[in-house]
């Protein structure tokens, strides 16, 4: 019963805990490709119900279910594509989490929740949004209930790969807003957006891996530089996930701000040139990009993820190498204030910009944050100077 919804659900949470290599690929390939389902709700009432769920996870607790109601609360199906034999018991959870008042209007939560199978579990990310006459058909329901609010549920994967989505599932619920009010005097084309929900947030990253293989680390590197990036003969599709890519791969939000802006304009005036995405051929050409062997590295982790099929492996890899780059930031930045009074931790500021693989960008990155220290400031010359040298030597 029910195997398309089945397929997500058994061995993500194994994969999401696999190291940055992604486990081995023979795990890989018993996974089964994941898949997707939504539900949209109309929704009227208080969030503050005076009406307490039967347990605390907000799991169902029998096979027939029923939504909480009464003259302040009610919940009622809009449009969904899940079976109808399991709809019942996500609309008892949701409406149970809404009873409880924690659920917030334009900010989403995730949650595992447990269908009729026994131990069934799949992620499911719900969101509470105002939005008049969002579908044709529930506007005349909508105005009998005197109701705008509408509440959305996304299944597919688990709670942790789901999680990893969140804030941008938020920005996909913004754009069916948006999308509404633009198209109020023409086709509504609500179902097939919030049906594409999984292809429009979830599979970017990974289509992305697949287009590049092992030119991922070029764009792994341009990213983690802040090095500006142009795509060229491109249909809008891959334009955006060329974008998404990158947004998700930059360490914004995870450094200082002023300093990313700093090493923006440091990066476009030192290169004088952005990196050139050739897409008019059979595969992408670049121009202008560099690599090094921190992104290489990276790189194979993401090409041995795609030998299993999961698009929420990809994205647990990509913030594994994030968590990565900041570490070895942080480490090089410690390094660096103990050689402002000692010699020898120069010596291993040296060799660990060496070894890390990523010596070129974490010097810029850590010069720009040091610009105003003056004993620091000059700890970097001097390891410029020997990562010159050694460069140099290596030719």
């Amino acid at each position: 019963m029910l195997p398309s919804l089945r397929e997500s659900l058994d061995g993500d949470e194994k994969e999401l805990e696999s190291s940055e290599e992604g486990g081995s690929a023979e795990e890989r390939r018993l996974e089964p490709p994941p898949s997707s389902h939504y539900c949209l709700y109309s929704y009227r009432g208080s969030r503050l119900a005076q009406q307490r769920a039967d347990s605390d996870d907000g799991s169902p607790s029998g096979t027939n279910a029923e939504t909480p109601s009464g003259d302040d609360f009610s919940l009622s199906l809009a449009d969904t594509n899940l079976p109808s034999e399991v709809e019942p018991e996500l609309r008892s959870f949701i409406a149970k989490r809404l009873s409880k008042g924690a659920v917030f209007e334009g900010l989403g939560n995730v949650a595992s929740v447990e269908l009729r199978i026994p131990g069934y579990r799949v992620g499911c990310y719900y969101c509470l949004f105002q939005q008049e006459k969002l579908l044709p058909e529930t506007a005349t329901m909508d105005l009998e209930h005197n109701s705008s609010e509408y509440v959305v549920c996304f299944l597919g994967g688990s709670e942790k790969g789901l999680e990893l989505f969140r804030l941008e599932l938020d920005k996909y619920i913004q754009g069916l807003k948006i999308m509404n009010c633009e198209e109020r005097a023409g086709e509504n084309h609500t179902q097939s957006y919030l049906s594409s929900w999984f292809e429009d947030v979830v599979c970017p990253i990974q289509r992305v891996v697949l287009l590049f293989q092992e030119k991922l680390s070029f764009l792994l590197h341009a990213a983690l530089s802040y090095t500006p990036v142009e795509v060229k003969e491109s249909d809008e599709k891959t334009k955006r996930d060329i974008n998404r890519f990158l947004s998700v791969a930059s360490l914004q939000g995870l450094i200082h701000e002023g300093t990313m802006t700093s090493l923006c304009m440091a990066m476009t005036e030192e290169q004088h040139r952005s990196v050139i995405i050739d897409c008019s051929g059979s595969r992408p050409q670049f121009h202008n990009a560099g690599s090094n062997r921190f992104c290489e590295d990276w790189m194979q982790a993401f090409l041995n993820g795609a030998e299993g099929g999961n698009p929420f492996l990809f994205r647990q890899v990509l913030e594994n190498f994030k968590l990565k780059a900041i570490q070895d930031i942080n480490n090089l930045k410690r390094f660096i204030r103990q050689a402002e009074t000692n010699h020898y931790a120069l010596f291993k500021c040296f060799l660990f910009l060496k070894n890390c693989g990523s010596g070129d960008i974490l010097l810029k990155i850590v010069k720009v944050e040091h610009e105003e220290m003056p004993e620091a400031k000059n700890v970097v010359a001097v390891l410029e100077e020997f990562m010159k040298e050694a460069l140099a030597q290596s030719f």
